[in-house]
C-alpha cells in the first residue's frame, strides 16, 4: 500500500491510498457490505453507478456464513463477488459490543456464540487474521476490545491493555506469516481505544502508533456519546497519530458527523446509515432529511433531491419512491440505496476538491447553510 497526502486546508487532508486493487482518493466514504454484499446493491451498482473504490466486509459473519474457507475456495472475496476493487474487513471486535448478550471477552480474546445457531467461537488475535488471509481483503483491522459508553475508568483501562497487546500479537504475526509469503498485498491497521477519556486515549494512541501498522483507526465512538464530546476526542486523539498514515474513524455517521471529523483530520469513513435509513424510507439530501413515505410526497413530481445526479434523481420521482416505499415493493430498496449512498460518496469528494482548492471552510459552511 502507498499513502500519500495530496493537499492539507488546516488540519483536514485530501489523500491518496493505493492498493492492490484499486487507487482510492480521501476523504472517503465506504459502503458497508457485511456479508459480501451491499444490502439491495450489486456489483454493477457499486463500480458502475457510484463508483465505489473500496467497501468493508465483516470478518465476524463472513466467518460463520458461507465460511472463510468458501470464499477462499472461490477466488477470495474479489473472485467470490465479483468486486475487483478494494476490500476492508473489520475484525470482529464490533461484534462483541454488539452481540454483547451472546459473546465475552477475556485476555487472550473473544468468546462468541453465533447469533444464525448458537454454536460457540473463540476469535484471538491470531485467528481474526487468518480469517482474513483466506478472504485476501486489502485492510485487515485487528482484533481489538471495545467498550460501550459511558464506561469506568477500570474498565477503559483493561480495554487498553487488551488491545495494545492484541495489537503487539497481531503486528508480530502478520509480519511473520508475510516471511512465509501469506498476505503479502494485505495491509493491517490497528485501533485506537479509550473511550472519550483523554488520557487513555493518548497511552492508547501513543502506544499504538510506534508499532509498525500500515494505519490507524479511532474505535469506540459513536456509541451513545454526544456529538460535541465525539468530535473532541477525535481531535484529540487525532493529534497522536502520524501525517504519513491512513486515519480511519470507524462507524461514523450523519452527514454532519464526516464533514466535522473531516475538518479534524480523518481520512476513511464508513457507516451503515446510508443504507439502513434508506431502507427505512429516510433519505438524505442537500437540505437535510427527508421521510419518503410521507403523504405529502405522493403527488411530488420533483426527484428525490433536485442537486443531485444519482441513477435514482435522474430517472425518478418522490411520488414513485413513496408508491413503491407504500407498496412494499423491493425496487424501492434498490434506488433508495443508491440514492443515499450516492450522496455520502459525493459528499466526501467535494470535501476533497475543497481541501485541494484551499477552501474548506467555505465548503463547510455552505453545507450548513443548505439544510432546514
Amino acid at each position: 500500500m502507498t499513502f500519500t497526502i495530496d493537499a492539507t486546508d488546516g488540519t483536514a487532508r485530501a489523500c491518496t491510498l493505493k492498493t492492490a486493487h484499486s487507487t482510492i482518493d480521501t476523504p472517503v466514504f465506504m459502503p458497508v457490505g457485511t456479508s459480501a454484499a451491499v444490502k439491495a446493491l450489486d456489483t454493477f451498482d457499486m463500480c458502475e453507478n457510484l463508483d465505489t473504490k473500496i467497501i468493508l466486509a465483516n470478518t465476524y459473519h463472513l466467518y460463520l456464513r458461507p465460511g472463510d474457507p468458501i470464499v477462499h475456495a472461490m477466488g477470495k472475496l474479489h473472485g467470490f463477488t465479483g468486486y475487483d476493487r478494494s476490500f476492508l474487513t473489520d475484525s470482529g471486535g464490533f461484534q462483541a459490543f454488539s452481540l454483547s448478550d451472546i459473546s465475552r471477552a477475556d485476555d487472550e480474546g473473544i468468546l462468541f456464540k453465533s447469533h444464525i445457531d448458537g454454536s460457540k467461537h473463540y476469535f484471538t488475535p491470531s485467528k481474526v487474521l487468518d480469517i482474513q488471509y483466506n478472504l485476501g481483503s486489502d485492510i485487515m483491522m485487528i482484533l481489538d476490545d471495545l467498550v460501550a459508553l459511558p464506561a469506568t475508568k477500570e474498565r477503559l483501562a483493561v480495554s487498553v491493555d487488551r488491545t495494545t497487546r492484541w495489537a503487539r500479537e497481531s503486528i508480530s504475526y502478520h509480519r511473520f506469516k508475510q516471511e512465509l509469503g501469506t498476505g503479502l498485498d494485505q495491509n493491517i491497521f490497528a485501533i485506537i481505544q479509550g473511550g472519550t477519556d483523554k488520557e487513555f486515549r493518548k497511552i492508547s494512541a501513543q502506544e499504538l502508533c510506534t508499532m509498525d501498522f500500515d494505519g490507524f483507526a479511532i474505535g469506540g465512538l459513536s456509541v451513545g456519546e454526544e456529538n460535541s464530546i465525539m468530535y473532541d476526542t477525535v481531535e484529540f486523539t487525532t493529534s497522536f497519530m502520524p501525517v504519513n498514515k491512513p486515519r480511519y474513524l470507524m462507524g461514523v455517521g450523519t452527514p454532519e458527523d464526516i464533514v466535522e471529523n473531516i475538518e479534524r483530520g480523518v481520512d476513511m469513513f464508513d457507516c451503515v446509515m446510508p443504507t439502513r435509513n434508506a431502507r427505512n424510507g429516510t433519505l438524505f439530501t442537500t437540505f437535510g432529511k427527508i421521510n419518503i413515505k410521507s403523504a405529502k410526497y405522493k403527488k411530488d413530481p420533483l426527484p428525490i433531491d433536485p442537486e443531485c445526479d444519482c441513477y435514482t434523481c435522474k430517472r425518478h420521482s418522490r411520488a414513485y419512491l413513496c408508491h413503491l416505499y407504500r407498496a412494499k415493493e423491493l425496487t424501492y430498496f434498490r434506488l433508495a440505496s443508491l440514492h443515499n449512498l450516492y450522496y455520502y460518496i459525493s459528499l466526501v469528494s467535494e470535501a476533497r476538491e475543497a481541501i485541494l482548492q484551499k477552501c474548506f471552510n467555505r465548503f463547510k459552511r455552505e453545507f450548513y447553510s443548505k439544510r432546514v
